[in-house]
């Protein structure tokens, strides 16, 4: 765990949670599992606040439990989870754009709770959306039930570890902590619930208010039946779908950018892997390096409706992307017209050596760039082959070579010809170590990120008086046009901020949204180098 891990992880605790929840997560995620009064101890914290703040941090899957030998409870922080909050707007835009607004608000309720029941997510999202609806409108709680059964069917969502059965029925005392099972076959299993009504407001209309116990009634009732086939079976957002969501996109985008950039028709090569991608979704785990084997007439029948290619056509393009250089799609059989694979592995390598070109280029130019391709197509390379190969005057090469040696791009590499390492008797060659390259530019980008947080804040902070002046205008602004207030009044409360203060927001509200833009930036590249590395340990 680096000190720029540590110090992202303690912002974004600090920006959701708070500062109790936040000393407790970075002490834990410092020092390693700990028991809870040890905790309390070494933080200087109450048992009551360590508790709650634990209590906080196991709800949204940020520190887990385990029972030792001796009885003793040990709690331990999960910092790869904690990063997961940087990726939170971006799990809920993706479900956004793949099951409209419904299914953004129940992710966006399952990522602000941590676990919820499936009837507790429908009745607020239900309720949220009414609120948004002209007045008269509502929204059944049927419509939201069926988008959170979408989600469970393709893996977005999936249910939390339960407690079993027998621990409850055995005579003896009660273990120190609950053993939390995970049942495989049930993890997408949406409970049958016959949710009757709809969303409602908040502000209590005027036809409720003559009849108050009617609207008590059903309230009770709906609390009475529906919790019972729903009680204790809780959901949570399945963030590696997300991630495997993520790559795909990364995939087809750079499919499309190299083999269809030329091509007349419309994005070809991509949709016929988008489609392979899409038919592999569900039956091929997250961390697998292959895709399951495809065959060409089943990828035919999968094409989009309307997408007009014939068979010998889609053959045509299968055999051209698995005659590139790069390897995306790979031919593993003949039967069914041939059969087809995307190597996962090799596809996040690609990406995370065209991230590594693109940072070279920006920082050092186009001549460096060269040189690092030049180096990662040769292996191994002498100062002098450098030189030649790349065609660039001794002096030069030699200045750029020794940056990127001193950036961790590229490593040198000593092969003695003598067991005495004698300079004169030894071969230096430059090679580009991908792994160690991706590792470095990622503790960058975690350092960048914890920069622009800081920075976002320093700016929010600055600017603290102004805010809350605007805040309390837009609040009477609000209140007054709900009673009907002239057009006069408003323009004279509007006027309270001066001209120079709404510039000065319209400054602020510019540099916050770049600073936003460029985190959710950084956080495309970290995702990309942390596929890449993890699909290389697992394969190593």
């Amino acid at each position: 765990m680096t000190q720029a891990e540590i110090k992202l992880c303690s912002l974004l605790l600090q920006e959701h949670f708070g500062e109790i929840v936040e000393k407790i997560g970075v002490h834990l995620i410092r020092t390693g599992s700990q028991p809870l009064r040890v905790i309390a101890h070494d933080t200087g914290t109450s048992l009551d606040q360590v508790k709650k703040a634990l209590c906080v941090l196991i709800q949204h899957n940020l520190v887990i439990y385990q029972v030792h030998k001796r009885g003793v409870v040990e709690y331990e922080a999960q910092c790869s989870q904690v990063l997961r909050m940087l990726r939170y707007p971006r799990y809920i835009y993706t479900t956004k754009t793949l099951y409209s607004d419904t299914g953004e608000l129940i992710v966006e309720e399952l990522l602000l709770n941590g676990k919820l029941t499936m009837s507790a997510v429908v009745k607020k999202v239900a309720d949220r959306l009414t609120e948004t609806m002209e007045d008269g409108k509502t929204i059944d709680y049927a419509e939201v039930s069926n988008t959170f059964v979408r989600l469970a069917d393709t893996h977005f969502v999936q249910r939390c570890p339960l407690v079993p059965n027998t621990e409850n029925s055995d005579p003896g005392p009660p273990p120190p902590a609950p053993t939390l099972v995970v049942n495989e076959k049930d993890m997408y299993l949406v409970p049958k619930l016959s949710l009757i009504g709809k969303g409602k407001r908040r502000r209590s209309s005027d036809e409720d208010t003559a009849g108050e116990p009617k609207a008590k009634r059903p309230k009770h009732t709906t609390d009475n039946k529906e919790p019972v086939p729903d009680d204790g079976i809780y959901w949570q957002v399945n963030l590696d779908r997300f991630h495997q969501h993520f790559r795909d996109q990364a995939i087809v985008s750079a499919v499309a950018n190299r083999m269809d950039q030329f091509t007349f028709q419309t994005q070809t090569s991509s949709e016929i892997v988008r489609t392979m991608l899409r038919m592999s979704e569900i039956t091929t785990p997250s961390s697998a390096p292959f895709t399951q084997p495809l065959s060409s007439n089943e990828i035919f029948r999968s094409l989009p409706i309307g997408y007009n290619i014939s068979k010998q056509v889609l053959d045509q393009y299968l055999t051209l992307l698995a005659d590139d250089p790069l390897e995306f799609v790979g031919k593993s059989g003949d039967s069914g017209g041939g059969m087809y694979v995307i190597n996962l592995h090799k596809a996040l390598a690609s990406l995370a050596t065209a991230t590594l070109e693109s940072v070279i280029q920006e920082r050092f130019g186009s001549r460096c760039a060269r040189i690092f391709r030049l180096v990662l197509q040769k292996k191994h390379l002498e100062q002098k082959q450098v030189e030649d190969f790349a065609m660039i005057p001794a002096k030069e090469a030699k200045d750029m070579l020794y940056k990127m040696l001193s950036e961790n791009f590229i490593s040198l590499q000593e092969i003695p010809k003598t067991p005495d390492h004698a300079p004169s008797r030894t071969f230096y060659l430059y090679t580009v170590n991908i792994l160690s390259a991706a590792r470095m530019l990622l503790h960058r980008c975690y350092k960048s990120i914890a920069n622009l947080i800081e920075r976002r804040q320093f700016e929010t902070k600055e600017n603290k008086r102004l805010l809350e002046k605007s805040q309390r205008v837009e609040a009477i602004i609000a209140s007054m046009q709900a009673t009907g207030a002239e057009e006069a009044q408003l323009q004279e409360i509007e006027e309270m901020i001066t001209a120079p203060e709404r510039q000065q927001l319209e400054t602020l509200k510019r540099n916050v949204n770049k600073l936003d833009a460029s985190e959710i930036q950084v956080d495309e590249t970290i995702f990309l180098l942390e596929s890449y590395i993890e699909s290389t340990m697992k394969r190593q």
